[in-house]
């Protein structure tokens, strides 16, 4: 976390959190969601619109990105200086980037270690990684597939629904907050 973000936190210690204002989605991009995505629904509805608009300011993504991060309820947040900003997640909190020598990076840009892989019945590919549970990028599932050919990557079925609950993340802290 930036010392900046640090230091807005001990100066305003009781700033109020923001829930359904930031998304990230299935290939690592971030989204800005406004009243009018809000209004529009759920970040994961598929209805046009309410996904918001796709932020492209590298400077921007790279302060998100470095200032990412989870609670103990696993709620994942960018904490904008005193502010945290909870993110609603499309598939998982990390998705991984697959080179063609099997190094893994995070969405974020950091290299990461395999531990594990898993796929679900629609045929999408995680990995436990040293740094948390994350999704292949599409882009980068025939680089995957080769460490799976190649005997280097042991694949594991598991229950789309049974994600969350067994790597402790939250899709929507917005719906958690909202119910509450």
């Amino acid at each position: 976390m930036d010392d900046i973000v640090k230091q807005a936190m001990a100066k305003w210690p009781n700033v109020p959190d923001c829930y359904g204002w930031l998304g990230l989605d299935a290939r690592g991009n971030w989204y800005m969601r406004d009243d009018s995505a809000q209004a529009a629904g759920n970040f994961n509805s598929g209805t046009p619109g309410a996904k918001g608009s796709l932020l492209k300011h590298e400077k921007l993504i790279d302060f998100i990105q470095r200032n990412y991060a989870c609670n103990a309820q696993g709620h994942w947040y960018f904490q904008n200086g005193p502010q945290r900003v909870f993110v609603e997640l499309s598939a998982t909190p990390w998705i991984w980037r697959v080179s063609a020598a099997q190094a893994l990076t995070a969405h974020t840009g950091q290299s990461v270690e395999y531990r594990q892989a898993l796929m679900d019945e629609y045929g999408w590919l995680y990995l436990e990684t040293s740094c948390g549970f994350g999704l292949v990028h599409t882009q980068d599932v025939p680089e995957a597939a080769q460490a799976v050919d190649a005997g280097l990557w042991k694949v594991t079925e598991v229950p789309r629904a049974a994600l969350s609950s067994r790597y402790g993340y939250v899709t929507s802290p917005l719906t958690v907050f909202a119910g509450q």
